[in-house]
């Protein structure tokens, strides 16, 4: 039996996974800031994690086998997570996100990318791996050569890149950063609303905005998303792994599979070359290589045999 903790797990797959490590027989305690109950036969810690004497107190002596950290933002949150909780745990894993790869996010950085599509027709795709981008190389936000950006993707891509250089940097603890797909599923606990954006949409016969020549991108179901870091609590690889169902898919044939459930045929709107499209329409390459995690043993879903479900169970209306 492990004794796990999981930073956050008040929500979505986070609540999912911390539902899964009690059943499955391992001591489960969460620690956030009190917004929530967790389930019964799970322990609770309530702190700031932004506090780091707040922190510590809500620890006291406490170790850990594994700290799950789901809600770790920014460089800062992470720098005090590496000193609170060394020679507190035999293992970290940081839930990150396959946003750290994209590179309209980067205004400079090592992120291999695919070559322009030959037509408008036939965009070109190079899944990345995990090696593609070492945070370690990167410069710190605002460094020469770096400025921030202001829009939110860059602040959150940015925040993550730069949390997982912190604790690859100078380990404290084995770590592992999961570079997780776009999680979908769930119905309304899916709090982000993009699935039901296109549910909606084409539910009302609204129009769909894309891009001319949308590339592919990866996704992964809410429970496989928890099965996943369950399963990396119980390994002991480190290093960035990336997390995505297999069979990257893009806006189009995510629109056809929406409209196959809610029988009706899609809408689309075409966007100029840098203006705003519905989310997972993409201009770029953005799509994952889940081969590491595969060949260390977990075997992925298919986004084909998942799909229909999630899109089933998605609200059409507000409310």
């Amino acid at each position: 039996m492990k004794r796990i903790l999981v930073i956050g797990g008040s929500r979505y797959f986070g609540k999912t996974l911390v539902t899964r490590v009690r059943d499955a027989g391992d001591e489960i305690t969460v620690l956030n800031r009190g917004s929530g109950a967790p389930p019964p036969g799970v322990g609770r810690l309530v702190a700031d994690r932004d506090d780091e004497a707040a922190l510590r107190a809500a620890l006291g002596a406490r170790d850990f086998d594994v700290v799950v950290d789901q809600v770790c933002y920014t460089p800062l949150q992470a720098a005090v997570a590496r000193r609170v909780f060394a020679g507190r745990t035999g293992r970290y894993v940081m839930t990150s996100t396959m946003e750290v790869y994209d590179p309209a996010t980067f205004p400079a950085g090592p992120v291999d990318r695919a070559p322009a599509p030959a037509s408008p027709s036939a965009p070109a795709t190079a899944p990345v791996t995990e090696a593609s981008l070492d945070p370690v190389r990167l410069p710190p936000a605002g460094a020469a050569g770096r400025p921030p950006g202001p829009w939110p993707a860059y602040v959150y891509a940015e925040g993550k890149r730069q949390a997982e250089a912190v604790f690859l940097r100078d380990p404290a603890f084995p770590y592992v950063g999961v570079r997780a797909a776009h999680v979908l599923g769930g119905g309304a606990a899916e709090f982000t609303g993009r699935l039901a954006h296109y549910v909606r949409r084409i539910a009302a016969g609204t129009p769909v905005d894309v891009h001319e020549a949308p590339y592919a991108t990866s996704f992964i179901h809410h429970q496989e998303m928890a099965e996943f870091l369950h399963w990396t609590a119980e390994q002991t690889f480190t290093g960035p792994v990336n997390a995505a169902s297999h069979g990257a898919t893009d806006v189009t044939a995510l629109c056809e599979a929406v409209a196959a459930r809610v029988g009706r045929a899609v809408r689309y709107r075409v966007v100029g070359e840098g203006a705003e499209a519905s989310p997972f329409s993409f201009d770029r390459a953005y799509a994952m290589d889940n081969g590491r995690a595969s060949a260390l043993g977990f075997g992925f879903g298919h986004v084909a045999d998942w799909l229909p479900g999630a899109i089933a169970e998605t609200p059409r209306a507000e409310g």
